[in-house]
């Protein structure tokens, strides 16, 4: 009869067989190309950013990374996707918004963020502002403040999404100011850039996919919502400098599905911080006012309870229903 060390070495030993597969897997990411889902539209901010970060981190990993756009709900659709899989191998990976923490509060969905994902890396937070027609009569917040409480409802501005920090954010806006403005939600920012250009709407609240606009006079940037004035432009005062105590910069990262590898966490999560310091990657995020606001994937995801109950008592405050 064998003895108990004898059974418990050949049980070691089987374990060891079974999981030696992991981890040689692990340790030899990727062997194929990546898919990075970024939920906004192509020439979105977000869409800039994260194809100039993914290119640097490919480099890093020696592998390839692919873009496929999902944009609609509100930036969500990457988490959603995410959280149908069952294969958290790594090769599927998606950019989270603040959005994916605010979607259980105002929809029904069947993840919970704080226990469905890995969390690999925050990587930096949006410059947002108001934006206006270069040809507009608003030459400053202030004058369109002015019209907006003297008509109603007539003011109309492009977002894009509904409750997506920048719906949000005019939402409060709205009740400091005490103005009635009309909301107009598109799929990202390229559609938002378009629907002012044509005139659909009377200005848009949207992360800085709006600089080339703004840059050649097509906009007039009336202000911006960090807590302090942007560095590309140092003239443009802050909603906090103008009196409303409103500060948003919606810090973003990755995440892929709940249970990957920690080897596999960490070769992403060391391929796209070497990324933040890569100059091509530093010259776009400077071109859209994306400061970085880096966290590991600890401190990401020891973030996330914490944003989850800041967003439930904004979104009971504020009343938000599923769209």
């Amino acid at each position: 009869m064998p003895s108990t060390t004898t059974r418990r070495a050949a049980l070691t030993g089987a374990a060891a067989l079974i999981t030696a597969p992991t981890i040689l897997r692990a340790q030899s990411f990727p062997t194929r190309p990546i898919t990075m889902i970024v939920p906004w539209t192509p020439g979105s901010s977000s869409d800039a950013a994260l194809r100039v970060m993914a290119e640097a981190a490919a480099r890093h990993l020696k592998g390839n990374i692919v873009i496929e756009n999902k944009p609609g709900l509100a930036g969500v659709r990457g988490a959603i996707d995410l959280a149908g899989r069952t294969q958290p191998d790594g090769y599927t990976i998606s950019q989270f918004p603040l959005t994916v923490y605010r979607y259980p509060f105002t929809s029904k969905v069947s993840f919970d963020p704080s226990k469905d994902f890995t969390y690999i890396i925050q990587l930096t937070g949006y410059t947002f502002g108001i934006v206006v027609q270069g040809k507009s009569p608003y030459k400053t917040f202030a004058d369109l403040v002015a019209y907006a409480k003297a008509n109603p409802g007539k003011v109309t501005y492009g977002s894009p999404g509904t409750h997506t920090s920048l719906h949000v954010g005019m939402i409060q806006l709205g009740e400091i100011l005490g103005v009635e403005w009309t909301h107009v939600p598109y799929k990202g920012g390229a559609e938002t850039t378009k629907a002012l250009l044509a005139g659909d709407v009377t200005c848009v609240a949207d992360a800085s996919g709006w600089a080339p606009q703004v840059q050649n006079g097509d906009f007039r940037l009336l202000n911006t919502w960090g807590a302090s004035r942007s560095k590309p432009y140092p003239d443009v005062p802050t909603l906090k400098e103008l009196g409303y105590d409103l500060v948003s910069t919606s810090p973003y990262g990755l995440a892929g599905p709940k249970g990957m590898e920690p080897q596999v966490v960490a070769a992403l999560h060391d391929a796209f911080k070497a990324s933040l310091s890569d100059p091509a990657v530093l010259r776009v995020l400077g071109t859209l006012g994306q400061e970085v606001e880096y966290l590991n994937p600890q401190d990401y995801a020891a973030s996330i309870p914490g944003i989850m109950t800041r967003e439930k008592a904004i979104a009971e405050k504020l009343g938000l229903k599923p769209a």
